[in-house]
């Protein structure tokens, strides 16, 4: 059986993280947090290798500065990441730092803590209104769905960012300002062991203890129950495949790393 990946998405604001911010980002994410050690990067090829001897965060940033995007693996394929800022365009919310990892980290409490504090602080450095942190699987099960095309089956995405709502409920999900004010006081209604407030500003809304919960029956029966607490308008509706007609003011959202 394959080994099951934890997937974590900080969602970004429309802005582009500039050198120095990506800079600075990466610094905290290999050197502080310690992710993994960087072995390859590049596009999703991966084809670029990191040479010992050479300054890693020179770099990977020389890249990021040429391409504007960035992808980092370590030496297998378990542990890799992505920096993908927004692009200018029409739909000005897609970009994103995406991390995934093994999910067998989180059978343990110490790492559950600092994975907390860790998104926690990449949240207010890159100014983000939304972390999502869940398994791999879980992940595609909610943002995308097959629908027909020719003699086959395409992928298309429920809700296309955070514009339009929300994908529905994960393991982890780190609502910013903009979801705390658009769930209000309905957030006071949820278990206690359910919601834990980050600050002043951000809140962890977790279903369950454990993301190997997500698509078991009593974790799916938590979803819906924590849904119809915070507003079931407020998440896409996938039994008729409805988009959220409750979403985000998002006017608020300030600029990214710098």
């Amino acid at each position: 059986m394959p080994k099951q990946k934890l997937e974590t998405q900080i969602h970004l604001p429309p802005d582009t993280p500039s050198s120095s911010g990506a800079r600075e980002l990466l610094s905290l994410i290999f050197n502080k947090f310690q992710w993994f050690a960087p072995s390859r990067y590049g596009d999703a090829d991966l084809s670029e290798p990191i040479t010992p001897g050479e300054s890693m965060l020179d770099v990977l940033v020389a890249y990021y500065e040429e391409h504007a995007h960035l992808c980092v693996a370590a030496r297998t394929d378990q542990d890799y990441l992505w920096l993908f800022p927004c692009e200018s365009g029409p739909e000005p919310y897609h970009g994103s730092v995406i991390w995934v990892t093994s999910a067998a980290h989180t059978k343990r409490s110490a790492w559950r803590t600092a994975h907390a504090e860790q998104v926690l602080d990449l949240m207010h450095r890159l100014q983000s209104p939304l972390a999502l942190s869940t398994l791999e699987e879980d992940l595609k099960r909610k943002t995308q769905r097959l629908v027909p095309e020719g003699i086959g089956l395409k992928r298309i995405p429920t809700v296309r960012d955070y514009s339009e709502g929300l994908p529905g409920l994960v393991w982890r999900n780190f609502y910013g300002p903009p979801f705390v004010r658009m769930f209000g006081q309905r957030l006071d209604t949820l278990p206690s062991e359910c919601r834990k407030p980050l600050g002043e500003d951000i809140v962890l809304v977790q279903p369950y203890e454990l993301p190997t919960e997500a698509g078991c029956e009593t974790g799916m029966v938590r979803e819906r129950e924590l849904i119809s607490l915070l507003g079931p308008e407020c998440f896409y509706d996938h039994e008729h495949h409805i988009l959220p007609s409750r979403r985000p003011i998002l006017d608020a959202l300030g600029q990214s790393l710098h």
